[in-house]
This record gives structure tokens, sequence and C-alpha cells, in this order.
């Protein structure tokens, strides 16, 4: 497994290294820690840009000492680019699996949502991106204690292979999992045609079936791996994408894995996705999984 982890010199960013180093992986995972510098900063002085250059990969060298200690094998890079194209296209020179970047930048400061690097990356990275947020769990049971993992799945080719990405993935000891679907209240617009009330209900039914069926074979496949597994199905009340939150942190979640998209698609240039609008509000730590181009 290839992970590419993503370094601004943020207190946001030293989460994603020291997530990085306190998780299990695949055995032989190898990691490069990137730091994308925007030149445009520096036109006018391009000494500074160089001395930054320097400064930034001496600092890397230092963070990712980490994961070297946990005996994974890393590389360093500094790139002179805008990090929200240079970050994406690294990842896709390097063949990433993975990119873990933190939720706020040293351009986000005190933002609600994450920043717009973590956006872009989110949206146009080609692999799998994970946003890091702080657990929130005392330092010392990081790496050792089990991790609350939910899975929000609609039965979609992609949610069944974020469950699949999680079958194959080492987790600490104790690590509890979570199959979620949340079936949307059917809206229906308009004088014409007339929709019975009976005929409302029999949608909303049906979507309810749907994401039984769909939490079933999710939990099926989480069993078969080993794993300790439970499934929830929410009322159809809200928007799952307000489900899945709710569920979340009422369930006290470190991590939500997701298909990056579900059977409605995803609207790459404006907002409004399940998983995005998810990893856009989430507390805890929200992992989109993207099938690799071959």
């Amino acid at each position: 497994m290839k992970i590419l982890l993503a370094w601004d010199g943020s207190s946001s960013s030293d989460a994603v290294i020291r997530e990085a180093a306190a998780r299990p992986w695949p055995e032989k995972t190898q990691f490069l820690a990137v730091t994308a510098l925007d030149p445009f900063f520096f036109t006018r002085a391009p000494l500074l840009l160089e001395e930054a250059k320097k400064s930034t990969l001496e600092a890397l060298e230092e963070q990712a000492k980490q994961l070297e200690k946990a005996g994974w094998n890393t590389q360093r890079q500094v790139v002179l680019e805008n990090p929200r194209h240079g970050l994406p296209r690294v990842a896709d020179e390097w063949c990433a699996d993975l990119i873990l970047i933190g939720s706020h930048g040293r351009g986000a400061i005190g933002r609600l949502l994450v920043g717009s690097t973590a956006q872009a990356v989110l949206r146009h990275a080609h692999c799998s991106v994970e946003v890091v947020r702080h657990s929130g769990k005392k330092k010392e049971t990081v790496g050792t204690g089990g991790m609350q993992v939910l899975i929000p799945t609609d039965g979609s080719e992609l949610a069944m292979r974020a469950l699949q990405s999680v079958t194959e993935t080492p987790w600490p000891r104790g690590s509890e999992f979570e199959v979620l679907s949340s079936p949307e209240f059917p809206v229906l617009a308009g004088e014409y045609p007339y929709y019975a009330p009976e005929q409302v209900a029999q949608l909303a039914r049906a979507g309810e079936i749907r994401a039984k069926e769909a939490v079933a074979k999710g939990l099926e496949l989480l069993t078969k791996a080993g794993l300790q597994a439970g499934v929830a199905v929410t009322e159809p009340k809200d928007t799952p994408a307000h489900a899945i939150l709710s569920a979340a942190e009422e369930w006290k979640a470190d991590l939500i894995v997701m298909g990056s998209h579900g059977r409605r698609g995803f609207d790459r240039i404006v907002l409004g996705s399940v998983s995005e609008t998810v990893a856009l509000h989430a507390k805890c730590s929200v992992q989109l999984v993207r099938k690799l181009a071959k």
C-alpha cells in the first residue's frame, strides 16, 4: 500500500503524521510525506523560496522520523506548486492508494469546515482520501485502543468497495465497526401527477428495504473477515448526510469510511453530495474510498 501524507507545518497536518505512525497498516506499506510550497508568494523573492524549500525539507525530515521509528519506509518530497493542484498530481505520479490530509491547513485556521486545500484534494484526487481530525481520545490510548469505525452504505458499487477496503485493512485490537444505511424519505413536489399517501408510503418502504439489504450485505462481508460489527438503519426523516453525521457523533466514531459517491453520483463542482457533506462537517476523521484507475 502507498500512502501520501500531506504536511504543511500546521497542527492539523502534525496530527496526520501522528495518526499514520500510530495506526497499523498492511505489511510493506510505503509512505511519502509531501509539502507543497506555492511559488506565487515568492515571485519577487526567489532566494527566499530556496531558503523556504530547504527549511521545509528539514522540518519534513523531522516529522518523517516518527514513521521510521514505527518501522515504516518513508520518503520526503517538497514540491513547488499550489497544494490544491500539487498534492493530487504527486499522488497520481506516485500511484498512491490513499492520501491522508489534515482538515485545516495554515490558511484555514478558525474555519468551521475543512480548509480549501483539503476540499480540493477530496474533489480532484483519483485515489482514496482521508481527512484526519483529532479523535479526542487520550494520547496514551492512541494506537493501542480499538477504534470505532462507522461505514455508511447505500448498496452501491463504491459503498461495497469501501466495505471491502475495511476488511483489507489491519485495525487496532478491540476495534468495533458499524454498518449504517440511511434511507431517504421521498420528496415529491408538484401538483401533477398526484401521488396518493399510500404510494408515498410504498416508496418509503421500498427505500427501507433497500437499506436493510445493504447493511445485511455489509455485515456479512465484515463478519467473514472476522471483524466485530453491528448494523443500524436510520429512520427516513432526515437527509442521509445529516443522519450519518448524527449517528457518528452519537456512536462516538473515530473514523467514517464510505464510498466517494453513491447511487446518485458525485458532483465534483458543486457541494451537496452525501459523501462530501459528511467529509466537510464530521467531527471525526472521514475516509472517502475510490476505485483506482488501473
